[in-house]
This record gives C-alpha cells, sequence and structure tokens, in this order.
C-alpha cells in the first residue's frame, strides 16, 4: 500500500523558512518523480513543483520559484521542500504525491504570519 506522510509545517512569520518532508512507503521511491501540491483556505489545489526519480531534474510554478527547493533523499525514502521567504499568500496544507496521482494523505499546514 502507497503511503506518503508529510510532515514539518508550522507557524511562521513572513521571510521565515521551514523546511517540509514527505515519507514514502509501499512503493519503489527511487523509481518515481514526485510533486508537491498546495491548498489554502478557500482555494483549488495548486501543483507546485516536480522532482524526476534521480533527483537532478526538478520544476516549480511560478508563485514559489526562487523561494522554494524540491529536493529527494531516495536512500531515506524521503522528499523535502526547502521554503525560504515565505508570505502569507504561502498559507496552506502541504501536499506530497507521487507523478500521475492526487494528493490523499493528511497534509501538512503552513501557516505564515505575523
Amino acid at each position: 500500500e502507497v503511503q506518503l506522510v508529510e510532515s514539518g509545517g508550522g507557524l511562521v512569520q513572513p521571510g521565515g523558512s521551514l523546511r517540509l518532508s514527505c515519507a514514502a512507503s509501499g512503493f519503489t521511491f527511487s523509481a518515481v518523480a514526485m510533486r508537491w501540491f498546495r491548498q489554502a483556505p478557500g482555494k483549488g489545489l495548486e501543483w507546485i513543483s516536480s522532482i524526476g526519480s534521480g533527483g537532478s531534474s526538478t520544476t516549480y510554478a511560478r508563485s514559489v520559484e526562487g523561494r522554494f527547493t524540491i529536493s529527494r533523499d531516495n536512500a531515506k525514502n524521503t522528499l523535502f521542500l526547502q521554503m525560504n521567504n515565505l508570505e502569507p499568500e504561502d498559507t496552506a496544507v502541504y501536499y506530497c504525491a507521487t507523478l500521475g496521482t492526487m494528493p490523499s494523505g493528511q497534509g501538512t499546514q503552513v501557516t505564515v504570519s505575523s
């Protein structure tokens, strides 16, 4: 059974940083491209970043490019999202998913507020 568990969210002030993690199990993590999504209050699901199975190919939504960095540790079956220079508009529940699927986990809440 595929399991993806997000963690690392919290309350942070504008300009602050957080590092999200996504622990994967139930499939061959190192063979699968991964994605991060987010859903802000009252809004739809937004794709924000993707990474290839080997970790060298990454893409970002314009809204986060230059501030967020996606990475992965295939030895530890873990996906990461380093978020810097956070803005109130980044407040959302963040989810990870494998390429070709939609998020199905609980997500992790990120709140950016002073």
